[in-house]
């Protein structure tokens, strides 16, 4: 199996909004060539822990990325190291968390906004700073990548629905409507994806609470989604993913070499 990847983290979305307010992502499921899967994020519930769980496949406890503050290149081996050793492509259009966590810690935005180096695991790179960086802005970021490098291994990571949910809460207008537009947005550049042959991904790294955070244990807080489209994937109603499977699930896709856990019964 070798495919091309996209890894679309939507920081902050919560399942049960993603489920009902993203009717695009919904529409593929419908139509039998989507399926959206319920995953429970590791604890703690935070962005810069789960971005290191997502990528490597190590829960924060193990990995030492414990909290968002904790600045430093991960000493773990992510989707980044495998791909490029394999002599795959890599980029990212993401939050400078990401950067610092694999390519360069600390992010300096004059010199590591725009990355272009292919010795490093992410080799090219359009990275941002403020939570409110637009969107759309964001995707035509990673867009961009895509028809310039035609990267095998594409990480994208918009920020807005995580914002909307720190200023308004989960139960609020704001947020389920930044759900709403993401969806649009991804409504621009989806099909295009598949059409040129990348397995596509959509999950988050945490959900959102009422009190305008999230760090615990509630349900809103944990429960996140994963939209899998692409015909790499069995569409198994019954397959049960959890966030540490995905980066092997993705390794696995990209045909690599790798030692982490994934979920078979995602993929054909």
């Amino acid at each position: 199996m070798k495919h091309n990847v996209i890894l679309v983290v939507l920081d902050g979305l919560n399942y049960e909004v993603a489920r009902h307010a993203m009717g695009h992502l919904q529409a593929y499921v419908g139509a039998g060539r989507a399926a959206l899967y319920k995953l429970e994020c590791e604890l703690p519930a935070l962005s810069r822990p789960l971005y290191e769980c997502i990528l490597t496949g190590v829960v924060p406890i193990d990995s030492g990325i414990v909290h968002n503050n904790v600045s430093r290149l991960s000493n773990q081996r992510s989707i980044f190291h495998y791909a490029t050793e394999a002599g795959l492509g890599t980029a990212a259009a993401a939050y400078h968390w990401v950067s610092e966590l694999y390519n360069v810690s600390p992010f300096v935005a004059g010199r590591d906004r725009h990355t272009e180096n292919p010795d490093l695991p992410i080799q090219y790179g359009h990275f941002y700073w403020n939570d409110h960086y637009p969107d759309s802005h964001l995707f035509a970021d990673a867009e961009h990548l895509r028809q310039r490098y035609s990267p095998n291994f594409l990480l994208v990571h918009p920020m807005n629905i995580d914002d909307a949910g720190h200023k308004h809460g989960l139960d609020t207008p704001q947020y389920r409507n930044s759900a709403r537009s993401a969806d649009i947005n991804l409504a621009v550049y989806l099909q295009a994806w598949l059409d040129a042959g990348y397995q596509v991904l959509v999950t988050s790294d945490h959900g959102m609470n009422n009190d305008r955070s999230h760090n615990g244990l509630l349900a809103e807080e944990r429960e996140v989604p994963l939209f899998v489209l692409g015909d790499g994937f069995s569409l198994d109603a019954n397959a049960a993913p959890r966030q540490t499977e995905l980066c092997g699930t993705i390794c696995q896709l990209l045909g690599i070499a790798h030692d982490k856990p994934y979920c078979q019964e995602l993929l054909k």
